[in-house]
């Protein structure tokens, strides 16, 4: 696959946030035999796997941030001038720090100044140039400027202009083939998001330390006292949230919580009032069962668990939702908000009940890549409906769909019923997550669709 046997990889973001990049890094590095340069911001940090990989090289952009100080009625100002900084940053590293590749393989998005400064780049190196759409940038900046901006459609333009110049394209579902095709001139390549071998159902053991070592993120409840906190004062030094441990032997309590994880962006993309709104119709309706049973005992057929929803992720509305959360003061319902470290979020799937995803897509045309790892680790999702995502979601096989709080409300109350010994309705879901989780993995992924690509645009470069 060339002489040189080296690949760039281009993320215009911080590396640790973009999973895909990073596996995209390990199959080059492992399944191509490539050195691996990455080009991206620091921030979160990234994979074991990634860091430890003898071939892959990560050089870290500092992030013009002084800029997110100005005033906001110079906004299209700072666009411009964040993207003019990007771009010369962006030319320095890949004309100069980074040995020459056999081909550059870049995140779309962001667009702007990316797909200009790698295609300038990879025709002064002689490199092949691959686009890894995931999005597209233009949808994603007219959530915040309006789809008429003109800097929108200046956006479109170079996405566009750019975008068509590349020496191969990957996507991530049909409908964004398809409208790359039919709309842009642009044949791409699916290479569907699968999960790589780390996400999987995790042992007993492992959901005990997990839940020992984020004790105390538990501990701190988002506004008022709940009842995580209450169970976390009387609890003993060889117990957690969800498991017991005696002499060397663990067991799930029976009277754990329902564990619901949601990972999110924070971002408008995602309307995270939906999972509050529905949070707390669940949480109504158990208070209103348990006080019309108080004189009766309710059977385990009938009982609705206590719910802890951990939110993982960064962004810039975090802050808004959690001062919403503070003011709910629900009683069978409680949040908790976290980062967690790449080693441990696929442990936190792989030892939760449910999932629950919010992305709706600027584009409608990309599919969440969180449920992608929660199927990984046999975790079945509820999540909102939108165009294209029953290219991953099977209503009713392997999660539900919704289209209101409310609808979700009703997923909620029917799938934790008779929780956790006689939930058939979750138990199903769950059996079809792990067989969809089990049908595919990355690197079987990567080795029939993207490699080939790979192999293609090289020789082209190679032998021109």
């Amino acid at each position: 696959m060339g002489k040189r046997g080296r690949a760039c990889v281009v993320v215009l973001g911080d590396l640790g946030r973009s999973p895909r990049m990073q596996y995209h890094a390990l199959s080059l590095a492992r399944q191509a035999s490539f050195q691996v340069d990455i080009v991206a911001y620091g921030g979160s940090i990234p994979h074991e796997a990634v860091l430890n990989h003898p071939s892959i090289h990560i050089h870290t952009m500092a992030q013009p941030r002084f800029i997110q100080y100005f005033p906001k009625i110079l906004y299209p100002v700072t666009l411009l001038l964040k993207a003019f900084i990007q771009f010369t940053m962006l030319l320095w590293f890949l004309f100069v720090k980074v040995p020459v590749p056999d081909i550059f393989l870049v995140q779309n998005p962001p667009s702007v100044p990316t797909l200009i400064a790698v295609k300038w780049a990879s025709s002064w190196r002689r490199a092949a140039f691959v686009v890894d759409w995931h999005n597209f940038g233009y949808t994603l900046l007219a959530l915040s400027l309006g789809r008429n901006n003109l800097l929108v459609s200046l956006y479109r333009w170079f996405e566009n202009h750019y975008g068509k110049m590349a020496t191969g394209s990957l996507c991530v579902t049909k409908a964004m083939q398809h409208e790359l095709d039919q709309n842009w001139g642009v044949r791409a390549k699916v290479l569907y998001d699968q999960p790589p071998e780390f996400f999987r159902p995790a042992l007993l053991e492992e959901r005990h330390e997990l839940f020992c070592r984020v004790r105390k993120d538990l501990c701190h409840p988002i506004g008022v006292y709940d009842f995580i906190s209450r169970e976390l004062e009387n609890q003993e030094l060889n117990e957690t949230l969800f498991t017991t441990k005696f002499n060397a032997d663990i067991s799930l309590k029976q009277n754990r919580p329902a564990l619901v994880v949601s990972s999110t962006s924070w971002t408008p993309d995602e309307n995270f009032g939906i999972l509050l709104e529905a949070a707390v119709m669940y949480d109504r309706r158990v208070a209103a069962r348990s006080k019309g049973s108080e004189t009766a005992e309710i059977s385990e057929e009938q009982h609705y668990p206590n719910l802890l929803f951990i939110i993982t992720g960064k962004g810039p509305e975090k802050e808004m939702y959690e001062e919403k959360i503070k003011r709910l003061n629900l009683r069978h319902v409680a949040f908790r908000t976290m980062w967690l470290a790449a080693e441990d979020y696929p442990l936190l799937l792989g030892s939760a009940d449910l999932g629950v995803c919010l992305h709706t897509s600027s584009s409608g045309l990309d599919l969440p890549m969180k449920v992608v790892d929660m199927f990984g680790c046999g975790l079945p999702v509820c999540s909102v409906s939108y165009s294209c995502i029953q290219e991953l979601v099977k209503d009713g096989k392997n999660g539900l769909l919704f289209s209101s709080s409310s609808e979700l409300a009703d997923q909620l109350l029917i799938l934790f019923k008779g929780f956790p010994g006689n939930c058939d309705a979750l138990m199903s879901l769950k059996a079809g997550a792990m067989e969809t989780g089990s049908s595919g993995r990355w690197a079987t992924e990567w080795e029939d669709c993207a490699k080939p690509l790979i192999t293609q645009v090289v020789s082209q470069i190679a032998d021109s």
